[in-house]
């Protein structure tokens, strides 16, 4: 095993993914593990693939977006450093392919674990189903949240709502983002979030850049 690697996911592990504690589980992640790198924009994960391997992020924001037939997209969640993609895990479970794309917001980093020890983890190992639950039920609040936001949030509000979870999930309160960017995101238009845009200005919410959004 190439001793710079081991050293690297040894690393991650302990310090972002402690609640793994049975020494055999870290053994089998450093032995099996891969570390990979992206940078921002990179598309991880595509609709349609067949998923071999979990990522276990370790640094870096990556979203997740469902597209339909004619190439339309609609935000779900971000992952973060410290979690997994519980679409990911249900995809390998049961050998399907995927039904979202995962796509690099900012450089990140990861651990990519092959899928087929995901089953047998669950039983051997009770950190790593605890994980995985925990995963689970995240990712199953926040698709309630992004409903809720669909059905009930107003669009102003909902841009807001949008711009406020980005700047907390990147810890900047500027935004690298076009108006077109978001419009897909929130199923709008670019004229419509434009307008929006400028109204939030106007009332001391946000102060707009080139292809840039500041919270205030």
């Amino acid at each position: 095993m190439n001793i710079v690697k081991h050293h690297t996911i040894k690393e991650i592990v302990e310090k972002q993914f402690y609640r793994f504690t049975e020494p055999k589980l870290r053994e089998l992640i450093q032995e099996h593990g891969v570390f990979k790198k992206a940078k921002a924009g990179d598309i991880l994960m595509d609709i349609g693939e067949f998923i071999k391997s979990i990522p276990l992020i370790s640094k870096g924001v990556i979203k997740i977006i469902r597209e339909d037939e004619n190439g339309n997209e609609i935000f779900l969640y971000y992952l973060r450093s410290g979690e997994t993609c519980a679409m990911s895990l249900t995809c390998c479970m049961a050998s399907q392919r995927s039904q979202i794309k995962a796509v690099a917001v900012e450089d990140t980093e990861m651990i990519k674990l092959p899928s087929h020890y995901m089953d047998s983890w669950l039983e051997q190992f009770p950190s790593w189903k605890s994980f995985v639950m925990e995963v689970y039920q995240k990712r199953f609040q926040e698709l309630l949240q992004t409903i809720d936001s669909i059905a009930f949030l107003k669009m102003d509000e909902r841009l807001l709502k949008y711009i406020r979870d980005r700047a907390k999930t990147t810890n900047s309160k500027i935004i690298k983002a076009t108006h077109q960017d978001i419009a897909e995101k929130l199923n709008s238009t670019r004229v419509v979030i434009s307008r929006l845009l400028k109204q939030m200005e106007k009332e001391g919410l946000i102060k707009m850049g080139r292809n840039s959004i500041e919270l205030l």
